[in-house]
């Protein structure tokens, strides 16, 4: 049975402050095409403003409900197509550490700002960048929590290998924060391997939304079930059609009251069952905005497009 062993070790699963990036280049990007069976070719320009429109609905709706947001804008000093999805290149954690990911596509190697990173700085205390990139020139990669889904209270990385998800990366990451890695192999249902854990797994302060039918090894599956049920997980099971629909792509939020939600796409909640609904209202108020241009195009979705800052406020 897996345990907390100091409460030094405690923290909360979600955060009430998000980061997101405004797009300004988004487009259906060719450099991550080949390992992303979710993206689908877009229709330029329109695509890039529907794309804007489609954000600032979803900020301004997040922003009634009393979550604290950290907008950036992209610019164009460089080519970012993919800007808009920034849990890939960073991660904030409780201890003060900022890491930053080796990423596969070239295109999405400059989306790591450090103006940002500085900018956040003002607000947050900063300990420690743990920088991962070296891993690129290796040919070895690790999206962020893309790469990985993480169970913050119990330090558990969950991951499905993937050409974005490398183990020795994975490892790198455990000895520099101190997690847990379960690593496992994922595919859909053409047996095409899935690129990021983030598509089907979402992990909650009590609950699990989980594709364990992309789990195919039964083994690994036994692994991750084992897993949830011992850090004390209710475990809502999707299926592959509902990944698809970027079912597993949600992420619990709190605001500053310490409401609960669960943020998603609206083709991710209309996929889901009634019944699923009805058990996930009761751990998390269901939040959902349509990101239909968003998810076509660049083939990620609500999760995606939210960084979770957990470090200390100043």
């Amino acid at each position: 049975m897996r345990t907390i062993t100091s409460t030094a070790q405690i923290q909360p699963q979600s955060t009430s402050h998000i980061m997101m990036i405004r797009p300004v280049q988004f487009a259906f990007n060719t450099e991550t095409a080949a390992s992303n069976e979710f993206q689908q070719a877009g229709s330029g320009q329109k695509a890039q403003e529907e794309a804007r429109e489609e954000f600032d609905l979803m900020i301004s709706q997040i922003k009634n409900t009393g979550i604290n947001l950290h907008i950036f804008d992209d610019n164009d000093d460089h080519y970012r197509p993919d800007a808009v999805f920034s849990n890939n290149w960073v991660s904030f954690h409780q201890s003060g550490k900022v890491v930053l990911y080796p990423m596969m596509a070239e295109n999405r190697r400059v989306e790591r700002r450090p103006d940002i990173i500085e900018a956040l700085g003002k607000e947050y205390k900063i300990e420690e960048i743990i920088d991962l990139t070296y891993f690129e020139k290796e040919g070895k990669f690790l999206e962020g929590t893309g790469s990985m889904v993480l169970d913050r209270r119990y330090k558990i990385a969950y991951a499905c290998l993937s050409p974005r998800t490398h183990p020795e990366v994975l490892e790198a990451f455990a000895d520099a924060l101190g997690y847990e890695i379960i690593s496992f192999s994922a595919s859909d249902e053409n047996d095409k391997p899935v690129y990021h854990t983030n598509v089907l797994m979402c992990i909650g302060d009590i609950f699990a939304v989980v594709c364990l039918e992309a789990i195919k090894n039964p083994d690994e599956r036994l692994l991750v079930r084992s897993a949830l049920e011992e850090t004390n997980k209710y475990i809502v099971e999707i299926s592959l059609d509902q990944v698809r629909h970027f079912a597993g792509n949600m992420l619990m939020v709190r605001n500053t009251r310490q409401d609960k939600f669960l943020i998603m796409s609206t083709q991710a909640y209309e996929s889901l069952t009634k019944k699923q609904r009805e058990i996930l209202n009761d751990y998390a108020r269901m939040f959902h905005t349509d990101l239909s241009v968003i998810e076509a195009n660049g083939g990620g979705s609500a999760r995606c497009m939210l960084t979770e800052i957990h470090l200390p406020r100043k």
